[in-house]
């Protein structure tokens, strides 16, 4: 057909059939399980269901359980993924088709898909919100890698005992029998933890089952690393860690999904690991807060597994040198069972343990004995180890001097510009301010007028100091803050460390000292008692047994109860204890707690809702709100435990009305809160 400028007929006959063209039929649905049921990545309360999609024929074969998928939602392209493939919709209207498959990449399976519906409900919170902490983002990259299952044979089982020896071998015999025991790990002071998790690890490897481990921080992971190369060899697991960065994390998502490691470590970004055929869930130190998760929905890791344990029905183990309150409410529960080793074998392992001014011998050879933050006993006992070995001091705070207080009336001092605590960073140079940074040199107390200050809390730099001058020629080291020491030899130094970051010594420490008992057990934090024990039992536990001559003292009132925990040696009545004291006061683990923070307004509001909501029976107490800065305030709403199920999906219901009617302000909701003053 010849156009020419005089026949607009013709041209607009030929545009229009070139873009008939030009255009591409779209696909039919497909016939088999044509609906796709699609959990979009939405973060709205209300919205928090999934939505029904229909499948392209062309999208079928890739779109199947747990596939990454495009979709039209809300007049946007948003991202997804398929939960289920169905035979038809309960949905009534028109469904509209699947856009695009992003990956075929099967990578939220249905069990960790329930696991996140479990956790969303169980802490208020939006099932988008919790896939994002359990599925890594995308790298096509990697996902275009070759498979490679080189996964070894799994050790004997006569191997696998040593580190288990002290206590009743129940727990790894059902392990190999492939069954699902669950017990609360106490271990005995000076244990190898990573080795007996690694341990147990290969021993449900052994059964054909995988194993999840996870430890507290980068340190500990690195721990567990190396057991599990010594037990399982380098490619018998797979470290998830999200301080891998983006490519290696998925890397390792990737391998755990594909089953090309049967056991997997990490910290608490594994706890939704795809782990094939999950066997063992275990957890150390489950009373440390690196486990709790800083964005919403705010998941626990322990919390985590346990629910893990009880929907993939999987062996767990909590293990730890102390026992927190939540772990004494498991076996309470009879959800888990307690796992000790027999008093002789603990007090083999425990190194000595005392406390100044404990006796009266103490208090006449030095009358200050019980308020000299370092008496004259603590000097003799680091004189002492210092023969043979590593000595190692705890002091609660970092820094030189991170709090100063008037010489005179002991009023604190503050900046005069933004308030904030005056501090001294080193020997020279005047005190300034800890949060606007601001030099403090005219500084007089606006109580008394006196411009002198002295320390009301000293760090560990500035103990270190002062130890260097009275051990003059002893090695002193420091280890905290971006200062972190993994380990250090077997010989004579001063090793000053903050809680949690007291480094390994190659044969023990010969001896410690833990200063300022007091400030731990005053900080103003229910779980205070509970976190000082932790604390003290983690660095008594590095100190070599009594009979090699390990010793440890605590300076501070012998009359206080957790120091006297320390030198029993007995966590697990202490955390029984606290768990009665708790439930008396109503208070978690025995209680079900919510915090709601935001304007005075919106929380008011969300408040009233609540009680609407809930009947009479489930027992809501409201406690505040209380304020929090000028345009922030916190409540705290509480119920009965066996309640909590109703109060979670209150707040749910109370958020997605909020979100619907659009009413100002958001609340900020978290569910047993990891501390709570």
């Amino acid at each position: 057909m010849r156009v020419t400028s005089d026949s607009p007929e013709q041209l607009t006959l030929l545009r229009d059939t070139v873009r008939k063209s030009r255009t591409k039929a779209p696909a039919e649905i497909t016939e088999t399980l044509p609906v796709a049921r699609i959990a979009v990545d939405v973060s709205l309360p209300h919205l928090d269901r999934p939505f029904d999609y229909l499948v392209p024929d062309d999208l079928a074969a890739a779109a199947q359980p747990g596939a990454r998928v495009k979709v039209r939602f809300a007049g946007k392209d948003l991202d997804g993924f398929v939960l289920e493939r169905l035979a038809e919709s309960d949905h009534d209207g028109k469904l509209v088709r699947i856009r695009k498959v992003v990956s075929a990449e099967q990578v939220l399976r249905p069990e960790v898909a329930e696991l996140c519906r479990a956790v969303a409900d169980r802490y208020a919170g939006v099932l988008a919100d919790v896939t994002r902490l359990a599925v890594p983002p995308r790298h096509a990259k990697v996902e275009a890698e070759p498979l490679r299952y080189d996964q070894p044979a799994p050790p004997p089982l006569s191997t696998s005992r040593s580190e288990w020896a002290p206590y009743p071998p129940g727990f790894l015999d059902a392990l190999a029998r492939s069954e699902s025991p669950r017990a609360i790990w106490t271990a005995v002071p000076g244990a190898d933890w990573a080795l007996a998790f690694a341990q147990a690890a290969a021993v449900c490897s052994a059964a054909g089952r995988g194993a999840l481990l996870l430890a507290a921080d980068a340190r500990d992971l690195e721990r567990l690393a190396t057991a599990c190369t010594t037990v399982l060899g380098e490619s018998g697991f797979v470290v998830l860690s999200a301080d891998l960065g983006p490519t290696a994390r998925y890397r390792a998502f990737l391998a755990a999904l594909r089953g090309t490691a049967r056991v997997v470590i990490g910290t608490r970004a594994a706890a939704f690991a795809p782990v094939t055929e999950l066997g063992l869930v275990a957890l150390w130190d489950d009373g440390d807060e690196s486990y709790a998760e800083p964005r919403a929905p705010y998941p626990n890791a322990r919390e985590v597994l346990l629910l893990r344990a009880f929907k993939q029905n999987c062996a767990a183990l909590l293990g730890g040198f102390a026992r927190s309150a939540e772990a004494a409410a498991v076996i309470d529960s009879g959800f888990a069972g307690e796992l000790i080793a027999a008093r002789p074998a603990i007090r083999a392992a425990a190194p000595s343990v005392h406390i100044t001014g404990e006796s009266d011998t103490d208090l006449a050879r030095d009358r200050m004995a019980r308020a000299a933050r370092l008496p004259h006993r603590a000097f003799e006992i680091a004189r002492e180890g210092l023969k043979t070995g590593p000595v190692l001091v705890q002091v609660p705070r970092a820094g030189y001097l991170p709090s100063l207080v008037c010489q005179t009336c002991r009023a604190p001092s503050r900046c005069s510009a933004c308030g904030g605590t005056l501090r001294r960073t080193g020997g020279a140079g005047p005190a300034s301010c800890s949060i606007c940074g601001r030099p403090a040199a005219d500084h007089r107390c606006p109580e008394c007028g006196d411009t002198r200050m002295r320390a009301a809390v000293v760090g560990a730099r500035r103990t270190a100091e002062e130890l260097g001058r009275a051990f003059p020629g002893v090695l002193v080291r420091t280890s905290g803050g971006d200062n972190m020491l993994d380990h250090v030899p077997d010989q004579p130094a001063l090793i000053v460390s903050t809680p949690g970051a007291e480094p390994v010594a190659a044969a023990g420490y010969s001896a410690a000292l833990l200063l300022d008992t007091w400030l731990m057990l005053t900080r103003p934090d229910l779980r205070a008692p509970e976190e000082a024990v932790r604390r003290w039992l983690n660095a008594a536990a590095l100190v070599r047994p009594a009979s090699a001559g390990g010793t440890v003292i605590l300076v501070g009132d012998p009359s206080a109860l957790p120091l006297q925990v320390v030198v029993r040696w007995s966590p697990e009545g202490f955390a029984a204890r606290e768990v009665e004291e708790r439930r008396a006061a109503h208070l978690a683990p025995a209680a079900k707690l919510a915090e709601l923070t935001g304007p005075a307004e919106s929380v008011a509001d969300l408040v009233e809702r609540l009680r609407a909501l809930l009947p009479a029976s489930a027992g809501l107490e409201v406690l505040g709100p209380v304020d929090v800065d000028d345009e922030t305030v916190r409540a705290v709403v509480r119920t009965p435990r066996a309640a909590g199920t109703q109060l979670a999906r209150a707040l749910k219901d109370a958020q997605s009305a909020r979100a619907t009617k659009k009413n100002p302000g958001s609340v900020r909701v978290q569910v047993d809160p990891p501390s709570f003053g």
